[in-house]
Order: C-alpha cells, then sequence, then structure tokens
C-alpha cells in the first residue's frame, strides 16, 4: 500500500505519519457534512491524530506492510470513531499517568490522557493481534 484508500466511511493509510493530513481532511470534511460545530470537529481531529500518531508509532511501528484503518460513523446524534492498527498491542492499564510529578517534563505520553479529556467514550481493545480504539462524541 503507497497511499490513502477511502472506502464509504473508512480510511485505510499506510503506516507513516505524512498521511495524516489525509485522515484530518478525511474526518473533518465527515463531521462538516454532518454539521458539527467547529468546537466539535477540534475535539474530534486532535484526537483522531494522536490515536493515529501511536497506531503508527507504537502500533504498526512505522511497519510499512502494517496499515491504519480509521473508520467513522455517526447515529443517534453522536459520532463514532475506530483507528485500529495490527501491532502488538498493549496494556491500556500500564499508561503513566502523565500528571504525576516524574511525567510532567517527559515529550511523549499524553495522547490517550488528551483523548480521554476530549471525548465522551473511549473503549481500548488491545491484544497481541494489534489494538482498535473507539471514540465517541455527542454532536
Amino acid at each position: 500500500m503507497d497511499k490513502p484508500v477511502i472506502s464509504g466511511n473508512t480510511i485505510k493509510i499506510p503506516t507513516d505519519l505524512k498521511y495524516l493530513t489525509d485522515v484530518d481532511d478525511f474526518i473533518e470534511g465527515f463531521l462538516r457534512d454532518c454539521g458539527a460545530e467547529e468546537s466539535v470537529v477540534a475535539d474530534i481531529a486532535i484526537s483522531v491524530s494522536e490515536l493515529v500518531n501511536n497506531a503508527v508509532a507504537n502500533g504498526s511501528r512505522y511497519a510499512p506492510d502494517q496499515p491504519i484503518i480509521i473508520t467513522i460513523d455517526k447515529m443517534n446524534g453522536a459520532v463514532t470513531i475506530t483507528v485500529s492498527d495490527h501491532g502488538t498491542g498493549f496494556n491500556p492499564d500500564d499508561i503513566a499517568d502523565p500528571l504525576a510529578d516524574e511525567n510532567l517534563l517527559k515529550e511523549a505520553g499524553r495522547g490517550i490522557f488528551i483523548v480521554r479529556s476530549l471525548m465522551d467514550a473511549v473503549d481500548i481493545n488491545a491484544s497481541g493481534q494489534g489494538t482498535t480504539v473507539t471514540i465517541t462524541k455527542a454532536l
């Protein structure tokens, strides 16, 4: 896979951060078509960017044969987005608290914290077969 592929409400990207703009355009376009307020668009765009960054760097570990799949749906006045990778998975309980004194100056480790702060619901399904993070935000 050497470029993003869009099919309906799904975008599949190569494991490379240079395609993050394609994901942003796809997600923001969908949300604006739904009439979402700009503050909601911004919250979701930030959250999806954090999740895609995590999927590329930590999930698929930049492996070109491990695409990232992002799906967006609108139902019952809310939008649900899933970001899936094919990496080794992780234990969400092992994520260090970014507000702990020893973590305040670290350059990384805030992505899931940010996503949880911006979204109404966050579900992390991680296994040795990859990770799928599902986020939901009311429109």
